[in-house]
């Protein structure tokens, strides 16, 4: 027994697509059917070619769709690329090292990434630029600063809660924690810290970024034994880039300032 097909008129046809787009929730396959179809008879297209138009079309834009909600997930506090970093006003960054990170290999292997410099020499733009490709690549990342991360947990461990805080941040595939070594720590907080890296040891990735060298970390985390031990878990397998003493925003606020005056 054969089922009867029926032609559909042009107008039938368009509310069937659209309908089932709806249903299926394809929203660009919807957007884009018209303009593909009359494409498609103004150029030829075979059946598959429209049809592998339409299927990559939305393919395309579910994995913008997804990196745009990782990249709200980390919680940015700002936007930067590296297409943005100036390495000519920054000459101790060096960009072949840059560029092997945002392949994105060394949190594949869940090894860390240490920037260490003054002010303004760019950490926290490397910081989120690599954190945005990486959430770009398909990672689940979460940007934070050391004081807000530890506030986190305390107020976590005054609820009865620190075990899920420290389990979901754990989870992330790069935790990026700026401005560690502003501010000193006290035990209390400090140890909670290191429950978070001891969650993530030599399992997920762990960026962070100082404006003090490792010898100087003694003011933040008081406890000579506990610093000892959060300076291992960071620096194991590590990447390590020193992005100097010279500001990096001073420089191309000068750079800008001069080019101007020519």
């Amino acid at each position: 027994m054969t089922t009867a097909h029926h032609a559909l008129t042009a107008q039938a046809s368009d509310a069937a697509i659209d309908t089932a787009c709806r249903l299926l929730r394809l929203p660009t396959m919807r957007a884009q059917a018209a303009d593909t179809i009359a494409r498609a008879e103004r150029e030829g297209l075979s059946y598959a070619g429209f049809l592998a138009e339409l299927l990559m079309a939305e393919c395309e834009d579910r994995d913008r769709r997804r990196a745009e909600r990782r990249i709200r997930a980390a919680h940015f506090p700002r936007e930067k690329s590296l297409r943005e970093f100036d390495y000519s006003v920054n000459p101790n960054v060096d960009p072949a090292v840059i560029h092997n990170l945002a392949t994105c290999e060394w949190i594949a292997k869940g090894y860390p990434l240490c920037l260490i410099g003054d002010s303004g020499t760019g950490k926290s733009h490397l910081l989120i630029a690599l954190g945005t490709a990486a959430a770009m690549a398909g990672y689940r990342v979460r940007y934070t600063t050391a004081a807000a991360l530890v506030n986190e947990l305390v107020e976590a461990a005054d609820d009865k809660q620190l075990g899920k805080t420290i389990a979901r941040y754990g989870r992330v595939d790069l935790l990026e924690i700026d401005e560690l070594g502003y501010l000193e720590l006290d035990r209390r907080g400090a140890e909670m810290l290191f429950q978070v890296l001891t969650e993530r040891e030599e399992k997920n990735s762990i960026a962070i970024a100082s404006n003090e060298a490792f010898t100087g970390w003694s003011r933040t985390f008081t406890d000579p034994r506990l610093c000892a031990a959060i300076v291992d878990r960071l620096t194991f397998n590590a990447t390590l880039i020193e992005t100097g003493t010279e500001s990096y925003r001073l420089a191309r606020t000068k750079a800008h300032r001069n080019g101007e005056a020519k």
